[in-house]
């Protein structure tokens, strides 16, 4: 079988220490061509170490060499680059959020139906042992309906001064679109993806606003902070379903958390770690399984899914129709804290 060309758009730290080392484990069937970055000297220096044949200046170029490409770059530029490539003939696994809006979102959806090629956004939570027995569980009916759900993705003081996480204008937000997106999807997915129809949400950036505030990530601007680094919110779904969500990068709390539980009309579980509760003759059961330890990360298998896919012998994971309703959201939440309202979704 011929193995697929892959090109890398973005050299930042996701690309040199997620996607190339997971792509170069599996070099039985992807093969790594070609590399573009708005810095060519980064791109020729990772060309260099991880002997990737082609570094172009243009991204436009890369799609000579490849067949899909993974996109590393800032939010700003996903929808773009991710529609040039489907508009190419190119297969694209572009790093999460999926873009800034909705109107992005659907755009690259469009591109990718249009042109018959896939599109996959890096949400690569959905592949942890512990969320594929959660989903196993949900959907082998073991807790019922769901009814509450109730996400926590918090760090108390780490704010990813470097790059360009802090910067509203190439990156649309900041611990929301960067770091609880991951559990806004993961829920999503485990509930089999209901349909939103309220949403009340309310941001926060005061912590990162003071001079001289702790951070365990090194020193960052709080001059040039503009993102949020605290949000809150609560969805409501069609059928009934309602989650508690909340996610930080700067937070007063003792510790950091990830956290996601689900309860429902015949038991609850927690993701992490996985614990499942079930009231059983006359008694609540408390079910602590052990998840069996893998040697694959997540990267890997999220890399080996969108090969196999791409070469037409597995599905996506993650659909992009899934990761569109992830941005519809965040951009509620946001719209919901800027209007002091709530959002109604159709």
């Amino acid at each position: 079988m011929q193995k697929l060309r892959m090109g890398i758009i973005g050299v930042g730290g996701i690309a040199t220490q997620r996607h190339i080392p997971a792509y170069q484990s599996l070099r039985d069937e992807v093969e790594l061509t070609a590399v573009q970055d708005v810095n060519m000297a980064r791109a020729r220096q990772v060309a260099e170490a991880f002997s990737i044949p082609n570094v172009v200046d243009d991204y436009h170029d890369l799609f000579d060499y490849v067949d899909a490409v993974t996109i590393c770059t800032p939010n700003k530029f996903h929808a773009e680059i991710s529609i040039a490539a489907l508009e190419a003939g190119v297969h694209v696994m572009c790093e999460k959020p999926m873009a800034m809006t909705t109107e992005e979102g659907t755009a690259m959806l469009e591109a990718a139906k249009k042109n018959d090629r896939l599109l996959s956004i890096a949400y690569h939570y959905r592949y942890t042992p512990e969320a594929r027995l959660a989903k196993e569980v949900v959907t082998n009916g073991e807790i019922g309906d769901p009814l509450v759900t109730r996400v926590q993705a918090l760090r108390r003081r780490k704010v990813p001064g470097w790059g360009v996480f802090t910067n509203k204008e190439l990156q649309g937000g900041g611990s929301l679109i960067d770091f609880g997106c991951h559990l806004l999807d993961l829920s999503l997915w485990l509930l089999d993806n209901p349909k939103p129809v309220e949403v009340i949400g309310k941001t926060y950036d005061r912590l990162s606003k003071v001079p001289g505030q702790v951070n365990d990530w090194g020193p960052f601007d709080h001059e040039k902070f503009d993102v949020d680094d605290h949000v809150t919110a609560y969805i409501t779904f069609e059928n009934g379903m309602s989650m508690q969500f909340e996610t930080s990068w700067a937070a007063n709390i003792k510790e950091d958390k990830t956290s996601l539980s689900i309860s429902g009309v015949d038991g609850g579980l927690d993701v992490y770690p996985f614990e499942l509760y079930q009231a059983k003759y006359g008694a609540v059961w408390d079910s602590k399984v052990k998840v069996p330890e893998e040697e694959t990360d997540p990267g890997v298998l999220q890399a080996k899914n969108f090969i196999e896919s791409c070469n037409g012998d597995a599905q996506l994971v993650v659909e992009p129709e899934q990761s569109l309703k992830v941005t519809e959201l965040m951009e509620a939440i946001y719209l919901s804290s800027e209007t002091g309202s709530s959002i109604k979704l159709t």
